[in-house]
């Protein structure tokens, strides 16, 4: 994956290697936490891509203002989602 950043204010700042660095990072990081806000790519694959662990992708998560749980669903969709759960739980277990 690359960024490339395009603008001529820009241009004429002279940036230090790590100031760079920092910026790239953080443009990186916020354009994964983006594709899983939006369900394009799951929490581990984002650990993966970024080189970090699940624990703290969450923690960027939560920085970056992104629910662990889809927010999209109501509670009587949570309910069936336990409910088929437990059943698939209780077959296992048979």
């Amino acid at each position: 994956m690359s960024v490339k950043i395009i603008d001529e204010q820009l241009d004429n700042i002279n940036l230090s290697d790590e100031v760079r660095d920092k910026a790239l990072k953080k443009a990186r990081e916020g354009y994964i936490m983006t594709l899983l806000e939006f369900g394009e790519i799951t929490s581990g694959r984002a650990a993966k891509i970024l080189g970090v662990s699940r624990l703290e992708v969450i923690s960027m998560m939560n920085k970056w203002g992104i629910s662990l749980f889809d927010d999209s669903q109501d509670l009587e969709e949570l309910q069936q989602e336990v409910e088929q759960a437990e059943y698939i739980l209780n077959q296992q277990k048979a």
